[in-house]
Order: C-alpha cells, then sequence, then structure tokens
C-alpha cells in the first residue's frame, strides 16, 4: 500500500491566498460572526449617539431648523432601527442559522443608509461657524470611519461601502468649498487619510487571512502527521519527512509574527502621534475628545491583534514549554520596568513582595502570565494599588510557590467568575466602565488560562465587586544556583515634572513615525533634534565633540527606535551617544514593534526602558514624566 506523503507548506494555495481563505473561514461561521455583531451593537449605538450628541451641540446654534432637524429626526430613525434590531435579536437569543443571515442583510443595509446620512453631514453643515467648528465634524467623521475598522472581521465590502460613503461627499464638499483659502490642501489631507485607513484595513485583514491560513495548514499537517506515525515500518521515513516540514513551518510563522507585529504597529503609532499633534495646536475641549476617541480606537485594534496572535500560536502548538530555575528579583524586575510607569500616571501604588524565592517554571510563560494579570489589574483599578506576591506553601505533593496579583479595583461579579476563563467572555461589573477599561475580543484570561494549562500550574480567582481581585497560580520551587542579594529600594518619582526647557534626541528611521515625535514632542514644550540612522548619530555627536560656542548640548532623554538601518539597533545609537557624555549615563527609552519578546535582558543591560508600538500618547508622556524624574531624583541626591 502506497503511503500517503504530506505536502509541503509552501505548495498549499491556502497560504498564497490568505484573503480567499479568511472569505471561506468567514463564509462557513455566519452564525457565530452575526451573533459577536450583536455582542458589539451596543456599544457601537452608544458611539453613535455620542457622535450625533456632538454634531448636534456643535451645530445647533449656527444652522437652519429644517436642516438640522431633517439630518437629526433621519439619523435618529436609522438608530432606533438599530436598536430594534438589537431588540429583536435578544428576544430571540436561540434563532437558527437562517434567521440570522436574513438579520443580517437589513443590518448591512442599516449600516450602509447611516454611512451616507454622515456624508450627507458634511454638506448640510460645511461652512457653518468657526474653523474650530470645521475640525470638529471632519473629527466626527474620521472618529466614525476608524471605529467602523472592526467591520473587517469578515464584512470588508461593507467596511469600504461606509467609508467611502462617509469620506468621499466629505473630500468633495472641503475641495468646492472656495470661500476659505488652503480648502484644497485640506482636502488633499483627507484624502490621505482615506487611502490611508484603507490600507492599514487591508493590511489588517491580509495579516488575519495569513494567520488563519496558517492554523489551518497546520493543523492538517498534525492530523496527518498522526497518521503517518501509526502506519507501518516503512512509512516512518515519510513521518520524519513531514516532522522537518511541519518545523520548517513553524519557523516560518514565527518569522510571519515577527514582521507583521512590526510592520502593523508602525502606522497604528504614527497615526496616534499625529492625533495627539492635532489635540495639541486646538485647545477645543470637543476636538480633544474626539482626539482621544481616535487613540482609543488605535489601542483596541493594537489589543486585539495582540491577542488574535497570541491565542492562534497557542492553538497550532508553537509555544514550547521549558520549565528552568527562575529567580523572583529578575522576573519582578522586569515586571517593574514595564508597569511602574503606567501605574505612576494612575496614582496607583505598584509592589512586589517574595522576590527572595526561587520558582521552577517557563520563565517566558510565567512572565507573560503575571504581565495580563498585572495589566488587566492596573486597567481596572482607580484608587489603591496593585500587589504582586510570592510566597512558599506546603503541599503533600511537594513545596509550591504561590504568585498572586492583588488589586482593589472594580472587581469581578460572583456569577461572572465561573465564565471569565472563556473565549470571548466579558465579565460585567456593576460599576460603569470608563473610557480606559476598554473592552477587547475577551481573550486575555483565556490566554492566561491556556498557559498555565501549558505549564501544569493550577490558577484560580477570587473577588468582591467594588472592593477587588486576587489572581494566584501555583509553581514548583526551584534551587537558584548561587544566593539572592536583596534589591536595591527604588527612588521615589517626583509628581508634577514638565518638559518645558528639555533637550530630547530621537533616533528613528520611518519618517512618519519620527515627524509625529517630533511635531508631539515640541507641543509638549521640549527641543527635539531627530536622527534616521546610527551614522547620522555619530556624525551629530562628533560635532558635538568640538565644545565650540554653537557645539549641541547634552540631551536630557533619548527616544531610540529598536531596529535602524544597516543592521544596527537602537543599542548602538545609545552607545555612541553615551561615549560622548561618560559622565552621567543617558536616560533612554527604547521604543519597538516587536511584541515576541527578548528586549527585557538588554533593557537592564544596556539601562534603558522599553514601549511596544504603537504607543500612545498618554503612555509616552508617563515614561517620560517617569524617566525624567528618575534622573531628577539621582541628581538631587
Amino acid at each position: 500500500m502506497e503511503p500517503h506523503r504530506l505536502a509541503a507548506p509552501s505548495a498549499d494555495p491556502t497560504l498564497e491566498r490568505p484573503l480567499r481563505s479568511l472569505v471561506r473561514w468567514s463564509a462557513g461561521s455566519g452564525i457565530d460572526h452575526m451573533r459577536a455583531l450583536y455582542v458589539q451593537t451596543p456599544a457601537t449605538l452608544v458611539g453613535y449617539l455620542l457622535a450625533i450628541g456632538v454634531v448636534a451641540a456643535v451645530y445647533a446654534p449656527l444652522a437652519e431648523i429644517w436642516r438640522l432637524w431633517g439630518w437629526l429626526g433621519t439619523v435618529m430613525a436609522l438608530w432606533v432601527l438599530r436598536l430594534l434590531h438589537y431588540l429583536r435579536y435578544l428576544r430571540e437569543p436561540a434563532a437558527d442559522e437562517a434567521r440570522l443571515l436574513a438579520w443580517r442583510r437589513s443590518w448591512r443595509v442599516l449600516v450602509v443608509l447611516q454611512g451616507s446620512m454622515w456624508g450627507i453631514a458634511v454638506w448640510l453643515f460645511w461652512g457653518l461657524g468657526t474653523p474650530y467648528d470645521k475640525i470638529a465634524l471632519i473629527l466626527v467623521v474620521y472618529g466614525i470611519c476608524v471605529s467602523s475598522v472592526q467591520l473587517l472581521a469578515t464584512q470588508a465590502w461593507v467596511f469600504l461601502s461606509f467609508i467611502s460613503l462617509v469620506l468621499t461627499p466629505t473630500i468633495v464638499r472641503i475641495a468646492s468649498d472656495s470661500s476659505q483659502s488652503g480648502h484644497l490642501g485640506l482636502a488633499v489631507i483627507v484624502t490621505i487619510l482615506f487611502i490611508a485607513t484603507v490600507l492599514m484595513a487591508r493590511t489588517h485583514l491580509t495579516a488575519l487571512g495569513q494567520a488563519i491560513a496558517l492554523k489551518e495548514r497546520t493543523d492538517q499537517l498534525a492530523a496527518q502527521l498522526r497518521t503517518e506515525v501509526a502506519a507501518t515500518e516503512a512509512t516512518r521515513r515519510v513521518a520524519d519527512e513531514a516532522r522537518r516540514t511541519a518545523e520548517a513551518a513553524n519557523r516560518a510563522k514565527t518569522q510571519f509574527f515577527a514582521a507583521a507585529s512590526h510592520d502593523l504597529r508602525q502606522p497604528l503609532h504614527a497615526m496616534g502621534l499625529f492625533a495627539e499633534a492635532l489635540r495639541q495646536r486646538s485647545h477645543d475641549p470637543e476636538v480633544a475628545s474626539l482626539v482621544n476617541s481616535i487613540n482609543e480606537s488605535v489601542d483596541a485594534l493594537e489589543g486585539l491583534f495582540g491577542e488574535l496572535l497570541d491565542i492562534t500560536r497557542i492553538d497550532t502548538g508553537g509555544v514550547d514549554v521549558n520549565p528552568a530555575p527562575l529567580r523572583m528579583r529578575e522576573l519582578f524586575a522586569r515586571l517593574r520596568l514595564h508597569f511602574e510607569p503606567i501605574a505612576f500616571e494612575k496614582g496607583l501604588m505598584l509592589s512586589f513582595r517574595g522576590e527572595q524565592h526561587v520558582a521552577f517554571a517557563d520563565p517566558v510563560l510565567l512572565e507573560r502570565v503575571l504581565r495580563n494579570l498585572v495589566s488587566n489589574a492596573i486597567r481596572y483599578t482607580d484608587d489603591g494599588g496593585v500587589l504582586v506576591s510570592c510566597r512558599l506553601r506546603k503541599r503533600p505533593w511537594g513545596d509550591r510557590l504561590l504568585l498572586q496579583v492583588w488589586d482593589s479595583g472594580i472587581g469581578i461579579a460572583e456569577a461572572s467568575l465561573p465564565r471569565i476563563w472563556d473565549e470571548f467572555f466579558q465579565a460585567q461589573s456593576h460599576r460603569p466602565l470608563q473610557a480606559h477599561h476598554r473592552k477587547g475580543l475577551g481573550l486575555g484570561l483565556a490566554i492566561v488560562k491556556r498557559l498555565a494549562g501549558l505549564m501544569g500550574a493550577p490558577i484560580g480567582v477570587r473577588s468582591r465587586a467594588g472592593h477587588g481581585t486576587v489572581f494566584s497560580i501555583e509553581v514548583p520551587v526551584g534551587k537558584a544556583p548561587r544566593s539572592i542579594e536583596p534589591p536595591a529600594a527604588g527612588a521615589r518619582v517626583p509628581i508634577g515634572l514638565t518638559l518645558q526647557g528639555c533637550f530630547f534626541v530621537v533616533v528613528e528611521d520611518e519618517a512618519a513615525v519620527r515627524e509625529g515625535l517630533v511635531v508631539l514632542l515640541q507641543a509638549w514644550g521640549a527641543r527635539v533634534s531627530a536622527f534616521d540612522s546610527v551614522e547620522a548619530v555619530r556624525a551629530w555627536a562628533g560635532a558635538a565633540e568640538g565644545g565650540g560656542p554653537e557645539s549641541p548640548e547634552k540631551p536630557d532623554l533619548l527616544l531610540v527606535d529598536y531596529r535602524l538601518p544597516q543592521g544596527l539597533t537602537g543599542i548602538d545609537a545609545l552607545m555612541v551617544l553615551r561615549a560622548r557624555w561618560p559622565g552621567e549615563r543617558l536616560p533612554a527609552i527604547m521604543i519597538t514593534g516587536s511584541s515576541l519578546g527578548g528586549h527585557e535582558d538588554e533593557a537592564t543591560t544596556h539601562d534603558y526602558h522599553l514601549l511596544i508600538k504603537p504607543v500612545l500618547p498618554n503612555k509616552l508622556r508617563a515614561m517620560i514624566a517617569f524617566k525624567l524624574g528618575l534622573r531628577t531624583q539621582k541628581t538631587r541626591a
């Protein structure tokens, strides 16, 4: 009997056509997609209502009654229809697939009609009021478009129709406005935003299709491999070849994750910087609020994409478990390095206890579990603090270490506790969630549960609504090869620092990101020198060695991208600058688009803090304040 041979991954057409694979996948899961759309409907309706309220508040004193109330009546009628659409689903939660697909057709019609009404709004209200009113209208319209990217999950053509109906009339109306100078330039800017949003959406859809195609192909390889292993002795050579093929596919998948993570974060990072720069140029509170909405949408997109990549890596078997002795002191130091500025920005106390213990666990997986838990604790805590503790527990089967993450946040309702580990489940709170309590896909704790299962580490949770939550995980006790010295006490960070009068050096090879950083830092009051390569930094530092009256001054802070041209990294740029001013090590922030980890040890060795793109302006400001605060404290000492 001729053995069945495994096909190489490169011969699979689904890997070459990820978008078609995504379409086939979405067509086969229509019922699940519709249920996901209805879960998102309340948040969508609230966002639309807020946007309608902003337009009404801005143009009520400016527009004629028939124009304003005609538009408001139509758009509110469509909003009510969307609400009734959602209430119909709540009345029939067990509807079959045929009915849900029929409802999807009416849902698409309502989405397209709402898009057309936002395009009409620009024609009705453009030219009324001050330039700030026009900026507010543009930001409302563009915010609606950015928030609609969620339709890309399986509704690409609906997204393209919606954004075209919104932005095409906007561009035409702005271009036709000859009452003020600069209208053509503004139309060009909106057109560029239109194209950039479509390209970003297309990149997101392509990456999602590739991830799904890789998952399907890896599942096929695994099934065929199990069949071959159970076959006769003659088929073992085929199984070995298949194993090598699967390993090559896993390596290709890892490379894809790294490339997709970096490339997708670049435009999101630049978009957040330019949006914040726009807010700095306008002092209108409504404009600032709308820019905040754009930043939150960018942060949500990055979080959703990261969760999808993580869950796919786990499902496809791309995560290996390699337990080893792990000092809690080193792990806590990396967690403190990452989360201390975020906790500082929120006014929370971040504490660690039990740093003297040693665990026997996979360092990467255990750190990822604690990162997810600490991130959630900080996000859902507004007052008090977060404590990460490690304690020894005697067990009949051997000593264990109990790792716990405590917070004084909003807590979890008791009825939701049994389901918090489920995929796509989001616990409900008795308190209304603030803007920073963003909702994702509900995958964060599901990823924690799976990683703990891979390590064989029991995990649990206790919570009281309104009082806080504690997550626990048990790992075996390890033996350190040498004694552990007690950690040095951390310096307290002074509050109220300002960027006025500060001098920063930026090293970034992406022109859009570099320009966005410069504009944003200058808007915050700092003076900036920006470079695109290590060679440019070396030339500038060489000029500084002259020491003349025009010699560049010593920077207060360095903001450096990790990947730089000619195979160099941001560490090379740091070494050049610190060699020029060796008296005191210059504080530095390293920004990278890679989320695969591995930079924390380098951060400790070369004394810098790490930020993962996209970096929202408030996170960047918190990190800058933290770094300058540490430097000020050391100088005074």
